[in-house]
């Protein structure tokens, strides 16, 4: 089973807001058994346009767990935080398997 991606783009509109966020949202993203691959406040957009000025990309067992994270009651709680703070796109992304090899 391949792994998912939660990717995030945020327009920062108020910093402590965002950091309160990032408090309520640190326990449920360590339920959810994510780990935290990038947290980039100034990427580096090499074509067209990139939403907001801070990427998040989040990984999961698969899309299955991080479909289960981002509507836990844990979670939930975190969110509002977010919208308050930022303009925010979110996407799941699926990981890709690798083509197993005969022998």
């Amino acid at each position: 089973m391949p792994k998912a991606y939660v990717i995030l783009t945020e327009a920062v509109k108020d910093p402590a807001g965002m950091a309160a966020y990032g408090r309520a949202a640190a326990a449920s993203i360590a339920e959810g058994g994510a780990a935290v691959l990038a947290a980039d406040p100034g990427p580096q957009v090499l074509e067209g346009e990139w939403h907001g000025d801070r990427t998040v990309v989040l990984e999961f067992e698969s899309v299955a767990a991080a479909r289960a994270w981002y509507e836990s009651a844990a979670y939930e709680k975190a969110k509002p935080l977010r919208h308050a703070a930022a303009d925010t796109n979110a996407v799941i992304v699926t990981g890709l398997e690798p083509p197993s090899r005969r022998e």
